[in-house]
């Protein structure tokens, strides 16, 4: 049970969650564009949970985006959705729903919403950004938050616009991020391009490793690895890091609405 427990809490680990380093933004990273998605772009992941080289199909985990208008101007109104199997329920009921209000011109988040239940224990916050005031208002209070600051769930596709071709081999990729009403620099070790094989085919890939917290569930420093298309969509493939019992392995299993073809899928299972 411990070790369904672990995975469960992972569904929403695709791409950045939970890492952060002592070095400065980047500043060419601020302002900007989206060049990788469309509104209306759908995604869908299987979350695998391994112990002795066995893989258990645990749960599911969905993002998509609508176009939509928030205080004016136009968002993306991107959500996830992360779900236990039925099967599992019984054992650790997860139910989790992230939001994030997505300003089109500048990629910065203004409304971020996290309502979750996982095993019993409920949370919900809403969190609203004043990019006048670089704030951020949360139910315990106002806090200060730097330019170009992320949510948990923003950075994701924040971070698919990135021109990865300006970087080589070990560069540090970085920018703020709030979350639990504290400002985190986080960033991405750049490790290059390969070919992988996932569970729905065969990719080029572009791979990277964040840094990760010690005292989570995961081991610290920079075990996660990253693995998201080379091509123009810069989807996540696969997620695969060692946690506290087992493995844990996230892939993309079914996408709808790409801004561009899927160039780097070779070969499909």
């Amino acid at each position: 049970m411990k070790g369904i427990k672990i995975i469960l809490g992972l569904v929403f680990c695709v791409f950045l969650f939970s890492f952060e380093s002592d070095a400065p933004a980047n500043d060419n990273q601020c302002g900007i564009r989206n060049t990788a998605f469309k509104s209306g772009e759908e995604a869908t992941f299987t979350v695998f949970y391994a112990v002795a080289g066995l893989y258990v199909n645990a749960g599911t985990a969905i993002f998509s985006n609508t176009l939509e208008t928030l205080n004016n101007r136009p968002v993306y109104h991107i959500i996830g959705d992360g779900k236990t199997n039925n099967s599992y329920d019984w054992i650790y009921k997860v139910r989790d729903k992230y939001e994030s209000y997505v300003d089109t011109a500048t990629m910065q988040p203004l409304r971020f919403v996290r309502n979750v239940n996982e095993g019993g224990f409920k949370k919900y916050e809403n969190i609203s950004f004043n990019r006048n005031a670089n704030s951020a208002v949360t139910s315990q209070g106002v806090f200060k938050v730097p330019d170009c600051v992320q949510d948990v769930l923003s950075s994701v596709y924040y971070a698919r616009s990135i021109d990865f071709n300006q970087f080589q081999p070990e560069d540090k990729i970085t920018f703020p991020m709030f979350l639990d009403n504290e400002v985190f620099n986080m960033y991405i070790r750049y490790l290059g391009k390969e070919e992988i094989r996932t569970k729905y085919g065969r990719f080029r890939a572009i791979k990277f490793k964040p840094l990760l917290l010690e005292g989570t569930i995961f081991k610290g420093g920079e075990t996660m690895t990253v693995w998201v298309s080379d091509d123009q969509n810069h989807i996540p493939l696969r997620i695969e890091s060692p946690i506290v019992v087992g493995k844990v392995k996230i892939d993309l299993m079914g996408y709808k609405n790409l801004r561009y073809p899927l160039s780097s899928l070779i070969r499909r299972k």
